[in-house]
């Protein structure tokens, strides 16, 4: 899950916890709105859990091939994140070899942030 959608529901879920002892305050509850207001919590709560829960997703490279550039190209055997976009861990095993040959070639087999 990426992390807008992460902090969408734990927004969400607090919403939903938050706006539950609005019943109460309001007339109190009859037994329809205790209902009611008990699966909100619940739904708020589960929400919230399971946005929290959520495993930070991550990039890995692992035994890669060759790659070879010439003429002005890029060869990349590992993991490109561009400025420094994405999000999570990165790891990088055993990469390949990357060649570049010629001008304005490049060549990574690691991690690339430019």
């Amino acid at each position: 899950m990426t992390r807008p959608w992460k902090i969408v529901l734990i927004v969400v879920g607090v919403a939903c916890i938050a706006a539950t002892p609005m019943v109460w305050l309001l007339n109190g509850p009859g037994t329809g709105e205790l209902v009611g207001a008990s699966l909100q919590v619940g739904t708020g709560v589960a929400a919230l859990m399971w946005a929290w829960l959520q495993p930070r997703q991550g990039d890995s490279a692992t035994d890669t091939g060759q790659a070879k550039a010439s003429g002005g190209g890029s060869a990349h055997t590992g993991i490109r994140r561009p400025g420094g976009a994405g999000t999570g861990s990165v790891r990088v095993d055993r990469t390949g070899d990357a060649t570049a040959d010629g001008f304005g070639s490049s060549a990574d087999t690691g991690i690339d942030y430019n």
